[in-house]
């Protein structure tokens, strides 16, 4: 049984009261994978129980592993008219190594899944490999959701990780499905791509944003010295916890993220989970 189906049953039989345990831990001599499915089917869980939050959402596809794939899933809000598609996101610890390690190299985006695509632009390698991974599952079930719901809108979310494969994606979407009107809405998003792919980004006419909690020192990785740009749309939340907009790529302020956090020595590990309007992200 795939474990969010399995993580659905076990909420349906458990009082909505009934509390859940931060992790499972197992004794020594259960293996760690073990270990590792139990804590992501507690996550699940507590996810679950978050959507009751927007009770008229409508699902329509999920998948992945939390392993060696994000989860993901697409489905439809009646209230926005749209289209949601998501990713998993990660810590900082979870990220960290994937942008430091040789992923690190930009590498031209997949021709068979952008198609015509400019051989200029270049995304980091990792990032690219995780979103390949899901990439024409989400397509089936975003054309699924918008013939049943007679729908053009589409938003794509994500944190961290989460929000790297999710803006991959709406470049992707916007060349799969060139009519649908796509917003992106990032937070603690790490530079993607080069310069030529965020100049591409800004200029597809979708709504893009990307939202920055104070000292989170994600969204200044990879660093600007190995080609790294950000695409526009930033919005920087201070100490004082005023939302910032910050016009243009990387936007050198003092009031955003480039000019706020220098390197990650000055920047706050526990600032890239949040809180976003009060709101922390749990991967």
């Amino acid at each position: 049984m795939p474990l969010l189906t399995f993580a659905v049953a076990l909420l349906a039989l458990l009082p909505a009261s009934q509390a859940l345990p931060a992790s499972i831990h197992y004794p020594p001599r259960v293996d760690q994978r073990a270990q590792h499915h139990a804590d992501i089917l507690v996550q699940a869980v507590h996810v679950l129980r978050q959507c009751w939050a927007n009770p008229s959402f409508v699902p329509t596809a999920s998948g992945g592993d939390g392993d060696t794939s994000q989860f993901w899933f697409v489905g439809y809000d009646p209230t926005l008219d749209t289209v949601i598609v998501s990713h998993q996101g990660t810590h900082p610890e979870a990220i960290l190594p994937l942008i430091e390690d040789a992923d690190i190299v930009p590498e031209n985006l997949d021709s068979s899944l952008f198609p015509g695509i400019s051989s200029s632009l270049k995304a980091h390698s990792g990032f690219a490999d995780a979103q390949a991974k899901s990439a024409t599952q989400v397509l089936a079930a975003v054309n699924t959701t918008m013939s049943k719901h007679s729908t053009n809108k589409i938003t794509l979310v994500g944190h961290s990780l989460g929000a790297a494969i999710s803006l991959l994606d709406t470049v992707y979407l916007h060349l799969q499905l060139p009519s649908a009107a796509l917003s992106f809405v990032g937070y603690g998003l790490p530079r993607v791509g080069n310069q030529a792919f965020a100049d591409y980004v800004d200029a597809l006419g979708a709504s893009v944003t990307h939202i920055n909690n104070k000292e989170d020192f994600i969204p200044i990785l990879p660093g600007m010295f190995l080609g790294f740009v950000h695409p526009a749309g930033e919005v920087h939340i201070t100490d004082a916890n005023a939302w910032d907009a910050c016009p243009g790529q990387d936007n050198p302020s003092t009031q955003c993220t480039v000019g706020d956090v220098k390197s990650i020595f000055s920047g706050e590990e526990a600032d890239h989970d949040g809180p976003y309007d009060g709101v922390e992200i749990g991967c």
